[in-house]
């Protein structure tokens, strides 16, 4: 147990406090109503499946003493409790038929419910053949309600929570059988590089015990208090019959990507992997196990998750229509120079393999960080920053960025450029802005016979701080390292999009509203502001 008084005294940093009082700390954040379902006593459900599997994250109004139960049809599903309040659990069924709609039911041991039963349909089987799938791409949905502290220093405020939850439910609208979350999920940077030191303020980075373990300690209680508000009510329980694949970016290693004499941000230090880690186990899910996918990458079947999952390489496989590789860029950076990587050099190999491999229709690329363009940032794959006329340039040495991280970068665009009878096709997160382009070449690579076509997913909460231009000082911009016929130059607008694919072709949608002039009742009659068909 915590003292609740000793936590706030002793742990917080002073200016943090001093933003709230003690009660409004205590207040669990508002989760939004699901129309005509009855939510009960879960404030928020986030699955994914595969053909086999079905796990499920969720969070409680109230601690659960003792172990709900989650049954899939008639499977009893085990369940793991998954902070030490009993707050949070997971629940992960095994064995399950593929491409069948299950009813799933929540309860306490007691057998009482704990919310209305809903559906959820597992995958088609690997061999089967369907004949389209509806995926919906965000990236960028974290934020803190209200004024938000960006790396920069910058007081402005993130999208407000109940416009992204907006945002969202239009997305679902659509009826997507899929959705990918890419990145960013939390806004809490504890390293505020970019502020001058004399105006600084740790109180973030001080408000943890760096010395102590995450769970069990104040550290848990901290890390509940910056993250569950940031993701609880911007899903709610809306997703419990979409599959939803998170995939975590900078942010969510609690700081933006950064390189300077004083501090290089990445590969994380030790502890914030342990928060990034923490924050995923308790709040949305890992990815399930692929039959292609290697069971030795890294991050993979850790003994504390409790499934045999991955938490940085991800699979959407659906039949033989469609497989989507999914990949955090951060985790296994290295900074050696030619040789070094984003991606450890074994899950690029099965990168490699399973864009080489024929059994699905068609194969796409979900990386945390976008090829396609630039914003002059240090942890991209290319060299471009900002000269001091304020304009990108490749002339002056971006300090700290690695030449390997590009030679990775043309290594995989081969790769996709190379696919025979395919679209290829890269949808990413991190850049604040939606936008869609055609490369044609990348460095000395000719890609014109096969151009690889990038998408920037589109935000849901940026603030208004965080738009490259604002933030940078620079909207995101092709790089000279490449040819690239942008069909929509980036947007930065909160935005969303939704992709088709059929046996034939692809079919993108790309959304956009303007918070500055548009109203929220906008948001619910959003149609696409470009649609492009992508045939094979």
């Amino acid at each position: 147990m915590i003292d609740r008084r000793q936590f706030l005294v002793g742990t917080m940093g002073a200016a943090y406090l001093a933003s709230r009082s003690a009660d409004s700390l205590a207040q669990s954040p508002p989760v939004p109503a699901t129309r005509g379902w009855d939510s009960g006593r879960v404030r928020h459900l986030l699955p994914v499946v595969n053909d086999r599997h079905v796990l499920v994250k969720a969070s409680f109004t109230e601690p659960q003493t003792t172990a709900p139960v989650l049954r899939v049809g008639t499977t009893a599903a085990r369940s793991q409790m998954t902070d030490t309040a009993g707050e949070c659990w997971q629940f992960h069924a095994a064995g399950l038929d593929p491409g069948r709609r299950y009813s799933l039911s929540l309860a306490d041991n007691r057998g009482r419910a704990l919310c209305q039963p809903w559906d959820l349909a597992t995958f088609p089987s690997r061999d089967s053949r369907p004949e389209r799938v509806r995926i919906l791409f965000f990236t960028c949905a974290g934020g803190p309600e209200g004024a938000g502290l960006l790396a920069n220093g910058d007081n402005t405020s993130f999208l407000p929570t109940a416009l992204r939850n907006r945002l969202l439910r239009r997305g679902l609208s659509f009826l997507p059988d899929v959705a990918v979350a890419n990145g960013d999920h939390v806004y809490w940077d504890l390293h505020p590089l970019r502020v001058p030191a004399a105006r600084r303020d740790y109180s973030r980075l001080n408000s943890f015990n760096h010395s102590a373990l995450v769970f069990g300690t104040t550290n848990e209680t901290v890390l509940k208090r910056a993250a569950a508000p940031q993701i609880v009510p911007v899903y709610g329980t809306d997703f419990r019959s979409t599959p939803i694949f998170f995939l975590q970016d900078d942010h969510d290693y609690f700081d933006n990507d950064e390189g300077t004499d004083e501090m290089v941000t990445f590969p994380p230090p030790w502890f914030q992997l342990q928060l990034a880690r923490a924050t995923q186990r308790m709040y949305y899910p890992e990815f399930l196990p692929d039959a292609d996918r290697p069971a030795n990458l890294p991050w993979t079947g850790s003994a504390d998750r409790g499934v045999d999952v991955s938490e940085s390489f991800g699979t959407i496989r659906f039949g033989r229509l469609l497989e989507v590789l999914l990949y955090d860029v951060r985790r296994t950076l290295t900074l050696a120079g030619p040789s070094a990587v984003f991606i450890d050099t074994e899950v690029e190999r099965w990168l490699e393999a399973r864009t080489a491999a024929t059994a699905v229709t068609h194969l796409v690329h979900g990386p945390s960080n976008p090829p396609g363009w630039t914003a002059g940032k240090w942890g991209e794959w290319y060299p471009e920053v900002l000269d001091a006329s304020g304009k990108l340039s490749t002339a002056v040495a971006k300090p700290y960025w690695q030449t390997g991280w590009l030679r990775q970068h043309d290594r995989l665009m081969q790769a996709l450029t190379a696919m025979d009878r395919r679209v290829p096709l890269v949808v990413s997160g991190d850049l604040h802005a939606v936008g869609m382009g055609h490369i044609r070449r990348s460095g000395a690579i000719d890609m014109q016979r096969n151009p690889v076509v990038a998408v920037l997913a589109g935000p849901i909460g940026t603030s208004p701080g965080g738009w490259p231009s604002a933030f940078r000082g620079v909207g995101a911009t092709p790089p000279a390292h490449l040819d690239l016929l942008e069909d929509v130059k980036p947007v930065e607008q909160h935005s969303f999009s939704v992709i088709d694919f059929l046996t034939d072709r692809i079919i993108v949608r790309l959304f956009k509203w303007d918070l500055k002039t548009q109203p929220p009742e906008a948001i619910d009659i959003l149609e696409p502001f470009h649609t492009q068909e992508l045939a094979r």
